[in-house]
C-alpha cells in the first residue's frame, strides 16, 4: 500500500509540475496579446496583480505577523523589478527569446549564492558556462525580431532579478504559505504598476475582450494556477525534481509563440536556448551523497573487537 501511495504522489507531483510550467509558459503570449490590444505594459500588469491580490489576500492573510508581511512585501518588490524587465523585453524582442533569456536565472542563482558564501559544485560551474555560451549565441546571432540590444538586455536582467527573488524567497520567506507570498507580491506589484501607469497617463479601465481577455488570463494562468501548482509539485517531488520540470516553461513559450504569434526563432535563439536549458538542468543536478563516516569511538571499539577475535 505504501508503494502504491508513493507512486500516486509521484504521478500527482509530475502532473502539477507540468501544469505549473505550462501555465507559466503562457506569460509572454498573453503579454504580447495585451500589447496588441492597445494596453501598455504597466496598465496590463497593474490590473493583473491587483485582481490577484483582491482574490488571494482575503483567504491567505490569517495568522500572518507584521514581520512576515514586511518581508513578503520586500520580496514582492524584487519580483516587481524582474517583471518590469520581462515586459520591457517583450515590447522589444520576441516572446521566445525573452523566455529563453529568463532561464539564465539558475546560473545567476549559483553566482549570487557563491557571493553569499555557498561555494558552487563543478556541475554548477558548468551550468554557468553553458548558460553564458547560450546567452552569447542568442545575443550574437539574433533573429530579425530580436535585434534590439535594449530588449535583450532587459530579458537577461529579468533573469538576474528573478534569481535574486528566488534567493530572497528562500532566505526570508520560510514558513510562509505560497498563497500568502503570492498575494503580498501581487499587492505590491499591482500598486507599483498602477502608479507607473498613472504617471504615464495610460491607466484606464480595460474595454472589450481584446483587453480584458489577456489581463484575466495573466491573472489566472501564470499566477493563480501556476504558483500553487508549483508548490504542490515541490511538496510531492522535492524542490530539485520539481524545478527540473520547470525547464519545460520556455519550450511552451517558444511553441505557443510560433503557433499564435507566428514568431520563428532564429538560429542563435534555437541553439542558444538549448544551451541555456541544458545549463538550467545541470544547475539542478543533485550533489553526490557523502558517505557517512563512523565516529572515532565506534571505530576504536570495532578495532578492539577484531583484536579480541584474532586472539
Amino acid at each position: 500500500m505504501t508503494g502504491a501511495a508513493g507512486g500516486v504522489d509521484v504521478r500527482r507531483g509530475v502532473l502539477l509540475g507540468v501544469t505549473s510550467a505550462a501555465a507559466f509558459g503562457t506569460l509572454g503570449i498573453w503579454g504580447k496579446l495585451a500589447g496588441q490590444g492597445g494596453l501598455s505594459s504597466f496598465t496590463t500588469l497593474g490590473w493583473r496583480f491587483l485582481i490577484v491580490a483582491a482574490l488571494l489576500l482575503p483567504i491567505s492573510s490569517r495568522g500572518i505577523t507584521g514581520a512576515q508581511r514586511a518581508r513578503m512585501l520586500g520580496v514582492g518588490l524584487l519580483y516587481t523589478l524582474a517583471t518590469t524587465c520581462y515586459f520591457g523585453a517583450l515590447e522589444r524582442v520576441s516572446a521566445g527569446a525573452t523566455s529563453l533569456l529568463l532561464y539564465l536565472a539558475p546560473a545567476f542563482v549559483i553566482l549570487l549564492s557563491w557571493g553569499l558564501g555557498r561555494a558552487p559544485r563543478r556541475t554548477q560551474l558548468g551550468a554557468v558556462a553553458l548558460a553564458g555560451a547560450g546567452l552569447a549565441l542568442v545575443v550574437g546571432l539574433p533573429s530579425a525580431a530580436d535585434r534590439n540590444a535594449v530588449g535583450l538586455g532587459f530579458a537577461a536582467g529579468a533573469g538576474a532579478l528573478y534569481a535574486g527573488y528566488l534567493v530572497a524567497s528562500e532566505r526570508l520567506l520560510g514558513g510562509v504559505s505560497a498563497l500568502a507570498a503570492t498575494a503580498h507580491m501581487a499587492l505590491v506589484s499591482g500598486g507599483v504598476f498602477a502608479v507607473l501607469a498613472a504617471a504615464q497617463g495610460t491607466l484606464h479601465v480595460p474595454v472589450g475582450a481584446a483587453q480584458w481577455g489577456p489581463i484575466l488570463a495573466l491573472a489566472l494562468l501564470p499566477t493563480i494556477v501556476a504558483v500553487p501548482a508549483l508548490y504542490g509539485a515541490v511538496r510531492a517531488l522535492g524542490a530539485t525534481r520539481a524545478s527540473l520540470l520547470g525547464t519545460l516553461e520556455p519550450l511552451v513559450t517558444v511553441a505557443l509563440a510560433a503557433v499564435i504569434l507566428r514568431e520563428q526563432p532564429g538560429p542563435g535563439a534555437a541553439l542558444g536556448g538549448v544551451l541555456i536549458l541544458v545549463g538550467a538542468l545541470l544547475a539542478q543536478w543533485p550533489a553526490r551523497p557523502t558517505p557517512a563516516v563512523a565516529p572515532v569511538a565506534a571505530d576504536a571499539a570495532a578495532a578492539r573487537t577484531r583484536r579480541g577475535l584474532e586472539r
